[in-house]
């Protein structure tokens, strides 16, 4: 879970987090989440996240010095994309800011094409998912 305190650069004119802000604190929750997978596994086999479709939908709206968190869970692995449902959610509260699915592929850097989700690299995946 990431946790992020709203900061007035956060903010847009009408004085709450703007939309695409959202897509930012997402993004860093992913990011965290990868950084439990090892930087030496992305170079040794040389995969790469590559976003594909992302549906957001807006809740609520959060405002300077709330302090959000942001849950990020694996939905579904596939063959060669995985999907993260991630949540926003006012800190201390059970209020939703907005809901995420976010689906990406796994791309081989060395040839642009999918890499296959199976063997090790599943099982990289898998023990995060059960951490």
């Amino acid at each position: 879970m990431a946790k992020i305190t709203i900061r007035g650069y956060h903010l847009d004119a009408y004085q709450h987090v703007n939309n695409a802000r959202y897509l930012e604190f997402l993004e860093e929750a992913r990011w965290q989440y990868f950084d439990n997978i090892s930087r030496e596994a992305y170079d040794e086999m040389g995969f790469a996240f590559i976003i594909v479709n992302i549906n957001i939908d807006y809740r609520s709206s959060a405002t300077l010095g709330d302090v959000i968190n942001v849950n990020t869970e694996v939905a579904k692995i596939g063959s060669t994309s995985m999907t993260f449902n991630q949540k926003i959610v006012l800190e201390g509260t059970n209020q939703v800011i907005c809901e995420a699915a976010i689906t990406f592929v796994i791309l081989n850097q060395q040839t642009g094409k999918p890499f296959k989700i199976d063997g090790e690299l599943k099982s990289l995946l898998l023990k995060e998912i059960s951490k």
